[in-house]
């Protein structure tokens, strides 16, 4: 990962530090050598403060970026996960299905390094990197090309118990900065004057991914064991987990609704880790003819390649899927197909200094913004 910059107030000067890490590949396919890469670079970065992002081109490609990013690089779970220092939960009075599913996330847990381990860190930082391939949108039962071209990018993630977390995520020039105090959420681009978006405090999908494996326990302690599937030659248990009419109002707003919104956990019944997290979502949209347009997301992720880190079980890569359905009225049937490909450059644990002043919101985060 490339972590050091052209100084931009004196190209002579020091290089100084990337806020954010952007993989190698990226900086090779800047230019032929160092030297063109560097300058390419600092050209880069200094249109990142200028008006150009008026431009009409321009303009469209960001919006493409940041809607990419929304949808498949920081998405966020309806769910809020409260953490306490045990999972221990009695079973009594439950069904078989949420008694199997209890039973499965024990395993879960102890395959991940035990209740100890996950209890012996407060906070972590991530960083990582990203590649995405996009189709266009196609009309009713069209095939789906992706496009050849693939933009690549890096992240930085930071997250202290129980609910305050931050990220940070550059790709091809956009930025996209969300976070969480444990009192809201938000999530905005930095390349845009547009609102900030903001909602009830619920955690980043990335963390499901193999990524936080005592937050991933707890959401699905209250779970159905609905049957088993093969993954990846893997034999798994499938756990359900449905989100409830409290926690879909919570994020619906004035013009939009959440009909459902599922989550599935596919945990491998060999080695107990969890090999693919999937979630739905349907969303109802009022246009302004007061006529309703349906989104329905499916995504899909596999966890690879699980290493300890101070005695915690990690997924450092993997795959996530995206599809995308868009129908109703004054909206042709299309579907959009989306793929990231990503991987975990560094994992620390018990940051010192981690304060939540450093989760803080956008100081100009205020009560109209819109919803997230």
């Amino acid at each position: 990962m490339r972590r050091l910059c052209p100084n931009i107030d004196q190209e002579d000067g020091l290089e100084t530090v990337l806020e954010v890490p952007i993989p190698e590949e990226m900086f090779t396919s800047m230019g032929n050598n160092v030297a063109v890469r560097m300058q390419n670079m600092l050209a880069w970065m200094k249109a990142q403060a200028s008006d150009k992002w008026s431009s009409p081109v321009i303009a469209a490609r960001i919006n493409e970026l940041r809607f990419l990013l929304y949808l498949v690089g920081s998405p966020l779970i309806p769910l809020q996960v409260y953490l306490d220092n045990s999972i221990q939960r009695p079973a009594r009075a439950c069904s078989i299905e949420a008694s199997t599913a209890k039973y499965i996330v024990q395993q879960y847990i102890a395959a991940t390094g035990g209740q100890p381990a996950l209890n012996s860190f407060s906070s972590m930082c991530v960083t990582g990197q990203i590649k995405i391939h996009a189709s266009e949108f196609h009309e009713g039962e069209e095939s789906i090309r992706s496009k050849s071209m693939q933009e690549m990018g890096g992240f930085v993630l930071w997250q202290k118990n129980p609910d305050l977390w931050s990220l940070e995520l550059v790709v091809s020039g956009c930025k996209v900065v969300c976070g969480s105090n444990g009192k809201l959420s938000w999530r905005h681009s930095s390349n845009q004057q547009t609102p900030i978006s903001k909602g009830p405090p619920r955690p980043l999908r990335r963390f499901l991914q193999g990524l936080d494996p005592r937050a991933t326990a707890y959401l699905f302690h209250d779970a159905m064991c609905i049957g088993e599937k093969i993954i990846d030659n893997e034999d798994c248990f499938i756990l359900k987990l449905e989100t409830g009419p409290a926690a879909r109002d919570a994020q619906s707003g004035p013009n939009y609704e959440i009909i459902h919104h599922t989550i599935w956990g596919y945990f491998s019944q060999r080695s107990g880790l969890l090999m693919q997290f999937e979630d739905s979502r349907l969303l109802s949209l009022k246009t302004k003819g007061d006529k309703d347009v349906f989104w329905e997301t499916s995504t899909e992720s596999v966890m690879e390649d699980y290493k300890y880190v101070d005695g915690v079980n990690i997924a450092h890569k993997g795959r996530t899927r995206v599809t995308v359905f868009r129908y109703g009225e004054q909206s042709a049937n299309h579907k959009r197909e989306i793929e990231e490909t990503w991987n975990l450059d560094e994992v620390d644990f018990n940051v010192r200094g981690l304060s939540a002043e450093d989760f803080l919101p956008p100081s100009d985060l205020d009560s109209e913004q819109t919803a997230l």
